[in-house]
């Protein structure tokens, strides 16, 4: 039977990609999202990582409708004084090193981005952001400034001047910053690219370049934030605690928000010279931070963390074929890397056939990516791998 709304969805909503998935949701709950044809699905992907805690999560939804019996949004952010925003950012800042002390909320992680970056050049007045090759910050004209991928640049140039790159990995390459440079914006995990880890060499050799030249180092911690790799932050799984952090996706629990995070005595070169540096409508929606707060609480008090690491390994465990070259990432944010991308398609399709969610990575054609909710069972990530295997056998 054909669907109806399938064809209202193609003509009346924009779309971004020439063959999407086209699955129609129903319902979701838990690590499971169910269709408008009562199938069920086994969910990898987690809204790419951004329904942390598992889909309509009763923490969240209790802290959704108590906030909106009360108000939802009254002003622009920064004016009045909401308890769903100063009681998250305290929340936040007991849970961080005293340099990343105060928060400035936003509606997304590439806002976060765009925030952050005008922050590094009102703190030292210098232009020259750098960034890395195959890394992804956004899709904004600042943070797509900053990606770093020509093939998704170019039909939108001119972008922001003195953004330069650097090879993720590469310690010769941290030779490009100097005191002209800015920032530096790095991920602890590449996000776009197959979950590459950062090695700690060369973000120690970056943390001396930057000290040495007094360089900003922002950490785009969107994908890594609240847990996804086994430590709150990625960052702490560094050498390096970062003058600016960028979060979101896993802090709203599945509602959108964002933050750029730092010092109080950088985030107030905002407050002045020019007033209003940085201004926002919708950022900070009071109902946004309360899922914040009840994602952010519902992990520590369940001590969700503690069991990432079991998780990541009964991962490794069973995912032994013949056709996975490797697995990349840490903890939840693992990467399944074949030897031929056009497997990668087939697995995915095959997987979505027999019930089990999995996608693809912007720079990265022969890998898979898994990022469950974090509050997957050990029964379901094994379920879930016996689907994988069984449609790995499948593939000529």
């Amino acid at each position: 039977m054909k669907s109806i709304s399938k064809d209202i969805f193609k003509k009346y909503q924009a779309q971004t990609f020439p063959y999407p998935s086209l699955l129609e949701v129903e319902i979701a709950e838990g690590s499971y999202i169910t269709d408008v044809y009562g199938k069920k699905y086994l969910d990898f992907i987690a809204g790419v990582s951004s329904c942390s805690i598992g889909h309509s999560n009763m923490n969240v939804i209790n802290a959704v409708k108590d906030q909106i019996d009360k108000y939802s949004h009254v002003m622009v952010y920064g004016e009045y004084i909401q308890k769903p925003q100063y009681t998250l950012a305290k929340l936040l800042a007991e849970n961080l090193p005293e340099k990343l002390s105060t928060t400035y909320f936003t509606n997304s992680g590439t806002e976060a981005i765009e925030g952050a970056v005008k922050l590094a050049k009102r703190i030292n007045g210098r232009s020259e952001i750098i960034s890395c090759k195959n890394s992804y910050h956004g899709s904004t004209h600042g943070s797509l400034s900053l990606m770093g991928n020509e093939q998704y640049k170019a039909q939108y140039r001119p972008l922001l001047p003195d953004c330069n790159q650097i090879i993720y990995n590469d310690i010769k390459s941290l030779e490009q910053i100097s005191e002209k440079t800015s920032a530096v914006i790095i991920e602890s995990i590449q996000g776009a690219s197959g979950f590459i880890i950062a090695s700690k060499d060369f973000l120690k050799k970056l943390n001396s370049i930057c000290k040495k030249n007094k360089v900003l180092i922002i950490f785009d911690e969107i994908q890594t934030c609240f847990g996804r790799t086994g430590t709150l932050f990625g960052f702490e799984q560094t050498p390096i605690i970062p003058d600016i952090i960028c979060i979101a996706k896993g802090m709203g629990g599945g509602m959108p928000i964002g933050a750029f995070i730092s010092s109080w005595k950088n985030m107030n070169e905002l407050t002045y010279n020019p007033k209003l540096g940085h201004i926002t409508t919708f950022g900070g929606h009071p109902v946004n931070c309360a899922a914040s707060k009840a994602t952010l609480e519902f992990i520590l008090e369940k001590k969700i963390i503690t069991e990432i690491e079991k998780k990541e390994k009964l991962f490794r465990k069973h995912l032994q074929h013949k056709k996975i070259k490797t697995i990349t990432g840490k903890g939840l944010m693992l990467s399944i890397d074949l030897y031929d991308d056009h497997h990668t398609y087939q697995l995915v399709d095959n997987c979505m056939s027999d019930g089990l969610l999995l996608f693809y990575f912007l720079f990265n054609k022969k890998s898979v990516r898994i990022t469950p909710p974090l509050t997957i069972s050990l029964s379901e990530i094994e379920m879930g791998c016996s689907i994988i295997l069984k449609n790995l056998n499948k593939l000529n």
